[in-house]
């Protein structure tokens, strides 16, 4: 018997209502309190997914995120209640006459480390409590651990490390002599790693690529296994005496410093877990590392170690509170996947987190402070806690796959959501460090995500997320609709998510595009990156006849003058025209013809033969 859906409750939205909020690309800035508490691949500023949140709802209503990722949609809910200036200006400045108040949802997060960043996050202790907690941590450490950053200046005082850079080692094809890659390839005034090797013995150059990098065995310290790793020695040394910073060589006194700390024991809290490595595993800078403590140095796996075990004695909200500070600078500032990189036209290199969305690990790996680290970030946590205490929304998060949700049906007034982008990012991969001091851990079996290791084909990944829209429908009120936010630089990852939210009884009312203003990491790097996301406004409807599928290339060359003619310059960009012709296709439920890169390649022709055009004139 065919189950009929009841009346709606609520009046629709006229569609000229949300004109402004999908008819230009809403900018989604990465900053703030909010934003900057906690570091994870891909997320949104609450700020943006507060306007869509307030465009479609009113006060009580009940949003869902099925694909909650670090929560950001339970955040944007709270804001909605009793949003900063800016906020109300941006809604005034995209007409949207929308009624403030307080909202609740519910977030279904697959991922472990996403679920408790979620619940912490939106359900934070009393700031000044968490606060008192934190720098009492910090105090006890200072005091019994602070001994091993000590370190002296060049002039021979006391002083404290800031950070050390660590470098692999290289054998000279030539005289067969060791150099570290840091005396080889870095340059100062201005700052510059090169991609050749020049050998400080003899002067012989090389393409990096084919030089050496000398390897050594040892035995773990841990496990007693034999293991082969990457030779490497302290390259320069950052520190501070009083608030005078200064830099050097290692010396005797570095050395002997840790082989003090080598007699130190290991913290009982220190996961002892292999690594369940997966599609980020590369054989050549991940070489040695099968367990989780060998992404840190011993000085800054016995620190953190001795920090987790502090926070026990605490009550389990506070705990988790102290935790979440813990961990969101622990994979990307206390593992040796922190790194330097060169600037423009800076002296000395500059000093950065690892590389969100992979485990990169550089030939210069940086081994930070992280007393000191932990201190800086204590007000932006403390900050972002501020924000959304004492909020009258109710936000429910739950560790579960949103494939089966224990919501009833038409129980929910508004979906906004971020779904994986199928290959893009392993998720549970990159969380895995920080899931293993949790003790908690993602069920990869319904990961929704393409993968050559968990052989997840892209039918696999269509097959999953539609099951997953299909049970956002169903709980969806009648007339209520979905904002969709995704990502991808491949077609056929695009023909996918068409095919799920199609077979899954919804279809696309209109699209824009989210403009982040600083891309991530992969969006920034990777070979046909798409830099804005397009956002699809989905309603519950039947499958459509698609309308008359024109030639690519003429949809793109109207894209090309349309945007000549707005006179801005990011509607120029290839990135966001491959945006909008994404957009375009799939608003006609017409499959998406071709990849970023090739249409990149045609927008490159493009521009080049307009250049030789207007040089003809």
């Amino acid at each position: 018997m065919k189950r009929t859906e009841p009346e709606e409750s609520h009046a629709r939205i006229p569609s000229g209502y949300l004109e402004g909020l999908y008819a230009t690309a809403l900018p989604a800035k990465r900053s703030g309190h909010l934003y900057g508490a906690f570091p994870y691949p891909t997320k949104i500023s609450p700020e943006a997914i507060a306007l869509f949140i307030a465009a479609h709802t009113r006060p009580g209503d009940t949003v869902f995120d099925g694909f909650a990722g670090s929560g950001t949609t339970g955040l944007a809910t709270l804001l909605c209640e009793d949003p900063p200036a800016v906020l109300r200006a941006e809604a005034q400045r995209l007409g949207l006459d929308v009624e403030w108040g307080a909202r609740n949802a519910v977030l279904y997060e697959l991922g472990a480390l996403g679920a408790f960043i979620g619940q912490t996050l939106t359900n934070p202790p009393d700031p000044k409590t968490f606060r008192k907690a934190a720098e009492d941590i910090l105090r006890a450490a200072e005091t019994e651990d602070g001994w091993m950053y000590g370190a002296k200046e060049p002039g021979g005082r006391n002083g404290t490390i800031r950070h050390v850079i660590w470098s692999d080692v290289l054998q000279c094809p030539a005289c067969r002599r060791e150099a570290t890659l840091w005396d080889s390839c870095v340059f100062f005034d201005p700052a510059h790693i090169a991609s050749h090797f020049t050998c400080p013995s003899c002067a012989n150059e090389a393409p990096l690529d084919d030089v050496e990098r000398l390897t050594h065995k040892t035995r773990d310290y841990l496990n007693g296994n034999k293991r082969k790793l990457r030779a490497r020695r302290i390259a320069r040394i950052y520190g501070l005496t009083g608030k005078k910073g200064w830099s050097r060589e290692g010396n005797r006194h570095d050395l002997s410093l840790l082989k003090r700390i080598e007699a130190e024991p290991i913290p009982d809290s220190v996961p002892r877990v292999a690594i369940p490595w997966g599609d980020l595993y590369r054989r050549g800078y991940h070489l040695g590392i099968t367990h989780l403590h060998h992404f840190y140095t011993r000085r800054n796996l016995i620190v953190f170690g001795r920090l987790w075990e502090r926070t026990a004695g605490y009550k389990s909200a506070l705990r988790d509170a102290l935790r979440f500070w813990l961990l969101s600078y622990n994979a990307s500032h206390a593992t040796i996947m922190t790194r330097v990189v060169a600037k423009s036209g800076q002296r000395d290199l500059a000093l950065t987190s690892a590389q969100p969305g992979v485990l990169y690990v550089s030939g210069l790996p940086v081994e930070k402070n992280l007393i000191s680290g932990l201190r800086r970030k204590l007000s932006t946590i403390a900050s972002a806690f501020a924000v959304t205490r004492g909020r009258k929304g109710r936000v429910e998060v739950r560790q579960a796959s949103s494939c089966r949700t224990h919501l009833p049906d038409h129980s929910i007034d508004y979906i906004f959501t971020d779904p994986p982008f199928g290959g893009n990012i392993p998720y549970a991969e990159v969380s895995f460090i920080n899931e293993a001091w949790l003790g908690r851990y993602t069920d990869r079996a319904e990961e929704i995500i393409v993968s050559n290791a968990q052989e997840k084909t892209i039918s696999e990944y269509r097959r999953l997320l539609t099951t997953a829209l299909s049970e956002a429908r169903r709980i969806l009120r009648p007339g209520g609709k979905a904002t969709l936010v995704f990502h991808s630089a491949s077609a056929g990852v695009w023909n996918a998510l068409q095919a799920a939210y199609t077979d899954a009884g919804f279809g696309v009312e209109c699209a824009g595009v989210l403009d982040k203003t600083q891309g991530s990491f992969k969006q920034v790097t990777t070979n046909g990156a798409v830099r804005g996301d397009p956002v699809l406004l989905l309603g519950k409807k039947k499958a459509q006849q698609s309308k008359p599928i024109a030639c690519v290339w003429t949809v793109a060359e109207r894209l090309w003058q349309e945007a000549a003619l707005t006179l801005d310059p990011d509607e120029q960009t290839a990135q966001r025209l491959y945006s909008r012709l994404v957009s375009h296709f799939l608003t006609r439920h017409q499959l998406v013809p071709l990849d970023a890169d090739s249409f990149y390649r045609w927008h490159e022709e493009r521009y080049n033969a307009e250049v030789r055009e207007g040089a003809g004139r």
